[in-house]
């Protein structure tokens, strides 16, 4: 039986989330389909397009993204101290972005004065709304429903466009989150559809790397300094800013140079015709969480099958199901304690 989304996504116990959606009946309703020789990739952009003017929105932040031909992934970030900061014409103009809002909210926008009922109505609104963007359910709600209005007007039909609601699994610690936006950004390679980052298209990855320079590619990068490379702005995603603990941090808790070398060598490990050229030295970052790389390796290619809802220690995720009364056990184990030592 699934589990309630409020026991899955707890911005108190962590603000990252991966998530993702399939179109209904697993179609190619956003890549090519082979058999009819009609081509949706036009709305792979969509996504990418939604995903960035919901970010400016809502509190959510965006640090990793796939657009495959019939699903999708996201790795988010509720930024809670943005969402903290808020004040009430911000989370009216915010609100007003995506719905029609209110009168109550309009005329307190224009100054006019309320009366005790329109106020006591003006403050349950502004509560209700704060919740919601800093909530991904909504933020899922408001993409979907788009997409879905989109695609269906454009094939003059009806229904259903995704299978259901969104999957989604909380990423409890920093090899978790490392783990899945690796996951999610070599989508393409593992798929065997790309063979470098920056074939990949529709992903966060090929983003940031055309970002710093499309003209390289990114072995050459990563030999870059790190202070280099935070100084190019990542647009609509979320920016590494190179804490190493979920706690302290205000952005992805790496280096971007390391986490590019990273990517390089574990996309160069998982195609065949690449693991002649493979640095048997182990990257930085392996190194600094204690993490072998044969259990990186397959926790990058299995990442989806090894965890359930939540991804993290072993005793973390425990401790999660324990809280949120989602659950009786925990998937995962062997393979979290392998990468999580």
């Amino acid at each position: 039986m699934t589990s309630a989304r409020r026991q899955l996504i707890d911005a108190n116990t962590t603000p990252f989330y991966h998530v993702i959606n399939r179109c209904v009946r697993r179609a190619f309703l956003c890549g090519e389909d082979k058999l009819t020789g009609r081509s949706y990739e036009h709305r792979r952009g969509w996504i990418v397009d939604k995903i960035k003017a919901l970010s400016a929105i809502f509190c959510i932040d965006i640090c990793a993204y796939a657009v495959m031909s019939n699903h999708y992934h996201l790795v988010l970030k509720i930024d809670v101290d943005k969402a903290k900061s808020l004040t009430q014409k911000d989370i009216i103009s915010r609100w007003c972005q995506i719905t029609k809002g209110h009168a109550v909210a309009t005329k307190y926008m224009n100054g006019d004065a309320l009366i005790d009922g329109e106020a006591m109505l003006l403050d349950a609104l502004l509560a209700e709304w704060h919740e919601r963007l800093s909530s991904i359910s909504w933020f899922m709600r408001c993409l979907n429903e788009e997409i879905a209005r989109k695609a269906n007007r454009e094939d003059e039909c009806k229904g259903a466009y995704w299978e259901g609601r969104f999957k989604s699994q909380a990423l409890l610690d920093e090899q978790a989150l490392l783990a899945c936006m690796m996951y999610v950004d070599l989508n393409p390679i593992r798929a065997g559809i790309a063979d470098s980052l920056q074939s990949s298209d529709f992903t966060s990855i090929q983003e940031r790397v055309n970002a710093l320079n499309p003209h390289i590619n990114a072995p050459q990068l990563a030999k870059n300094t790190a202070d280099n490379l935070q100084q190019i702005p990542h647009k609509a995603l979320a920016k590494f800013d190179g804490s190493t603990l979920l706690s302290q941090q205000t952005g992805i808790p790496f280096h971007f140079a390391d986490y590019l070398e990273l990517i390089d060598w574990t996309g160069r490990a998982m195609r065949l015709d690449k693991k002649g050229y493979i640095n048997n030295e182990r990257p930085k970052l392996l190194n600094e969480l204690g993490i072998s790389p044969d259990a990186w390796l397959t926790s990058a290619k299995e990442f989806r099958r090894q965890y359930s809802g939540i991804s993290g220690r072993w005793d973390s995720m425990c401790e999660f199901k324990k809280q949120h009364n989602c659950g009786k056990w925990c998937k995962g184990k062997a393979s979290s304690q392998a990468l999580h030592p």
